[in-house]
């Protein structure tokens, strides 16, 4: 009976690595084929026990044949990049059998659009704007020049007093009372 060392239980109990040993462990792909996990298993390293979920949607929408096919095409530094993008297609798939997730790409444009034509006309919005009050400073300009050249008396203007200063118009609305209005 072979009997291990007393100090190697402690440290593979202190280990932070766990190790998964395959003969005992299959990987998803070969536990839901339900065959024998060979050492050399191209699937083993991208699809873990944990995450049987995942070749479940690759196996439903492409074939585990067609997998190992295609992990056999890619180059080995590549193969994790493919395996991410079979699982994020075969998921899109089945969310949306027709379009894929080339409706989400679709989708993904067209509200990109749309949120560049509110841009655009949220921007002529603040143009417009800038252009009001433009002419309504000019308009104020051009009444207080008239009223300090010229001796018209403008009552209305006269009670109130408007401030001009950094490109804005302020006027204290508490001035602003009916019988003002009425003395015109």
């Amino acid at each position: 009976m072979f009997q291990a060392h007393p100090n190697l239980k402690i440290l593979l109990m202190d280990s932070p690595v766990q190790v998964r040993t395959r003969s005992t462990q299959p990987c998803a792909a070969c536990r839901m084929l339900r065959r024998r996990c060979a050492t050399d298993c191209i699937l083993a390293p991208y699809f873990p026990i944990e995450e049987s979920d995942n070749f479940a949607r690759v196996h439903k929408v492409f074939g585990a044949s067609n997998v190992i096919k295609m992990l056999q095409m890619v180059e080995e530094s590549r193969r994790e990049d493919a395996v991410k993008s079979m699982v994020y297609e075969a998921k899109a798939r089945l969310r949306d059998p027709i379009y894929g997730s080339a409706g989400t790409v679709f989708y993904l444009q067209k509200h990109v659009k749309d949120l560049e034509m509110q841009l655009q006309s949220m921007a002529a919005q603040v143009l417009e704007s800038q252009r009001q009050r433009d002419q309504l400073l000019k308009i104020l300009m051009d009444v207080h020049s008239v009223n300090q050249s010229s001796p018209v008396d403008n009552a209305i203007l006269d009670r109130f007093s408007f401030m001009l200063g950094d490109n804005s118009i302020w006027c204290d609305p508490n001035q602003i009372s009916m019988d003002c209005f009425g003395t015109m």
